[in-house]
């Protein structure tokens, strides 16, 4: 339970809230040139571990799953789109504005939040499409990373295989987090505390997501 609160909480936190490639990744993307398959299997790896934004939304989505097959469904949708739109934005030089895109992202982690609630079968009586759900906020994800790698100019040389190793760290870095995030899950889970926090943990993270969509609107408006 401390653990799940602890991964909340980093959304709190100033630096937290400037998501971003960390500045040191900043300028290696930025000055070198050529294919660097191995660098950038750690830089993808490094941000999806690092990616508070991604680690609540995936939170979110396996919190209720317990069959292994159904958490590979949803991980696989939800990897299905992040690395679709990073491949397609930055190899085509699609660019969104940073922080609507991390507001919508940050409302991804509202809708999951309030999926687990049930909210939306007592408020509109009826169920949306939860895997429809995880691919599509799963392409806003993407199009947030992608929008970051645009804005540094990564070298056109090497372009395309570096982003695919990019995208082989990111899977790598998916998997490890999530397998902490599970094995915490399944421990919480034996517990009795599980059921009677667990709407509050779902507050606590719709909250996150909340703070997270007024921190990045607030720089909208002021851009």
């Amino acid at each position: 339970m401390i653990c799940l609160f602890g991964l909340l909480l980093i959304t709190i936190s100033p630096e937290a809230l400037a998501h971003a490639v960390a500045q040191g990744d900043k300028g290696y993307i930025q000055e070198i040139t050529g294919i660097h398959l191995v660098s950038f299997i750690y830089l993808g790896a490094k941000h999806m571990v690092t990616g508070y934004d991604h680690l609540l939304f995936l939170l979110g989505v396996i919190f209720f799953l317990y069959r292994m097959q159904h958490i590979a469904l949803y991980v696989s949708l939800f990897a299905v789109g992040h690395s679709s739109t990073m491949l397609l934005g930055v190899y085509f030089d699609i660019g969104i504005n940073s922080y609507l895109i991390d507001a919508i992202i940050g409302l991804s982690v509202v809708y999951k939040a309030l999926d687990n609630l049930g909210a939306y079968q007592r408020w509109f009586g009826f169920q949306p499409d939860t895997r429809a759900a995880t691919l599509i906020f799963g392409l806003f994800h993407g199009f947030g990373l992608s929008t970051k790698i645009i804005e540094y100019d990564i070298s056109p040389d090497g372009l395309l295989p570096n982003l695919l190793a990019f995208n082989v760290g990111v899977e790598i870095g998916q998997l490890l987090a999530l397998s902490a995030i599970l094995i915490l899950m399944g421990y919480w889970r034996r517990h009795a505390s599980f059921w009677r926090h667990a709407y509050t943990a779902n507050v606590s993270m719709m909250s996150a997501g909340f703070i997270l969509i007024g921190y990045q609107l607030t720089g909208f408006f002021a851009a």
